[in-house]
């Protein structure tokens, strides 16, 4: 099948006839990349369809739900990975579109690859993870961390800070209970 041309659902037998509707559920090899940054969809990568075409007086009312696999870097440690990914989105293909974001039915068919492109771009992550608690690179070694390292790392406190570290909610000094209003470092010395 023609690479622009495989996006797209025939309708003749049910244009202009409110009511009517169409299910169909088809597999094939995405001919062109789905995204940019760290996640995308690959070409070649199998994509299935179940796309339902209802017929309405404005034009044809496409649900589609598509399932294929995302291949993405980790934000956090930059190990590749794949994961399934899902996206639905519903878009009226209008028979005389009137503005320029309104998708049209040309003839006797609707090319589902624009909304269907912006479905999946959309719902790509900004910054995928391979695991939510991955515990990503060290950034003083640049290596992968083990999950503990990363837990007490986090511990390692910044000194303008440390002061603060000490105290808990409810713990309370005797001079704070007293209206110093000062911290026990800060008394003259």
């Amino acid at each position: 099948m023609n690479a622009t041309r495989v996006y797209e659902e025939n309708i003749r037998e049910f244009a202009k006839r409110p009511g009517e509707m169409r299910e169909r559920s088809r597999t094939f090899a995405i001919p062109e990349q789905f995204g940019e940054a760290l996640a995308v969809i690959r070409k070649g990568e199998e994509l299935e369809l179940n796309v339902r075409l209802e017929s309405v007086h404005e034009g044809i009312l496409a649900s589609v739900d598509a399932h294929t696999t995302l291949h993405a870097e980790c934000g956090r440690c930059l190990k590749e990975f794949a994961t399934p990914f899902e996206v639905e989105f519903q878009e009226l293909f209008a028979y005389t579109p009137t503005e320029a974001d309104e998708y049209g039915v040309h003839g006797d068919h609707v090319d589902l690859e624009p909304p269907l492109r912006d479905a999946v771009v959309l719902a790509l992550p900004f910054q995928p993870v391979c695991r939510p608690d991955c515990p990503g690179l060290d950034p003083e070694s640049g290596e992968l961390r083990e999950a503990e390292a990363a837990v007490s790392s986090d511990a390692d406190l910044d000194p303008r800070w440390a002061a603060l570290a000490r105290f808990t909610a409810g713990t309370v000094t005797a001079d704070q209970k007293s209206g110093s209003g000062e911290f026990p470092e800060s008394k003259s010395k």
